[in-house]
């Protein structure tokens, strides 16, 4: 499968990252065997990056990859050093509100860490925006656990552009990823700065929900019948082009933007999981591209 080098790290990631959000499912027998062959198709099909948070499950999608990861290990020893495990935290419930205190962060980490049967994490992520953020306390956090040896490095999760300057202001270290929701009904990262920003300093946009208001409903759908027809007639017309699913061609459309978005693939299903490999070698095309969007928004460029 094919790669990219995080700048200012020695990463490199799978284009595809897999998302253990579902592989849980209700934590019944079926649902953790079900988990447990999707993460076994993501890593024979050639994922190496695997995309956690604290609050997935309620902890039992980190706890069922720590098994899977410890029956890996008898078969391959050396496992966990091929592979990039990301976690998240910062979300919290009752009520639900963001906390970016040293002793939540510091506890999510190595209650993580104990679930996923690791002593490290490749990248730790801030979930979602504090709006109480004291980022010299946030980068005295991320010192702590980088010294530590719990953390080698970090990242955020559904930051703005000015959220971003504000943390990295603090920083010693760049922070490498923002992980941001972006498919062809969220397009809000082409016009807010983000994914320029993810440009001009060297940090991978990872989008979650790539395929939402295609595949499956996007959050807060706001698409009217006439728009979700446009753009099945435009993707149909394109998958018949590239002999391809029409979901693999929004992959292919996110692929395509020069930020080198890296999708998070959450299906449980392993022939999806194996069939999403197919966005990777689509030679897509500029004026499709625009096509798609056109479709999507009910007009023309001006």
């Amino acid at each position: 499968m094919k790669k990219i080098h995080y700048k200012n790290a020695h990463l490199n990631s799978t284009r595809l990252i897999y998302g253990c959000m579902r592989i849980a499912g209700d934590n019944n027998p079926a649902d953790k065997a079900k988990g447990k062959l999707a993460l076994r198709a993501a890593l024979e099909a050639g994922y190496n990056h695997f995309d956690h948070a604290d609050i997935y499950g309620g902890g039992h999608c980190e706890s069922l990859f720590g098994e899977w990861l410890n029956e890996l290990k008898q078969e391959t020893p050396a496992i966990r050093e091929q592979l990039i495990i990301t976690s998240k935290a910062g979300i919290r419930f009752e009520p639900q509100r963001y906390d970016f205190s040293t002793d939540y962060l510091t506890t999510s980490v190595e209650n993580s860490l104990k679930r996923l049967n690791v002593d490290y994490l490749d990248m730790f992520l801030l979930h979602r925006p504090d709006y109480l953020l004291n980022a010299e306390q946030v980068a005295q956090t991320f010192q702590q656990l980088k010294a530590s040896g719990k953390v080698k490095h970090f990242g955020v999760s559904n930051f703005s552009p000015s959220q971003v300057n504000l943390l990295q202001s603090a920083l010693d270290e760049p922070l490498l990823v923002n992980q941001i929701e972006i498919n062809i009904h969220n397009i809000s990262s082409l016009t807010d700065g983000s994914l320029d920003q993810c440009q001009q300093l060297g940090i991978t946009p990872i989008a979650w929900c790539p395929l939402g208001g295609v595949a499956y409903p996007a959050w807060g759908n706001t698409f009217s019948t006439d728009d979700e027809q446009r753009i099945a007639t435009e993707l149909t017309r394109q998958a018949e082009q590239y002999n391809c699913q029409p979901w693999q061609v929004i992959l292919a459309w996110l692929l395509k933007h020069p930020a080198n978005i890296c999708p998070i693939i959450g299906s449980t299903t392993p022939k999806r999981i194996i069939a999403a490999k197919q966005a990777l070698i689509i030679e897509y095309s500029h004026a499709d591209w625009y096509r798609l969007l056109e479709a999507r928004n009910g007009y023309a460029q001006p």
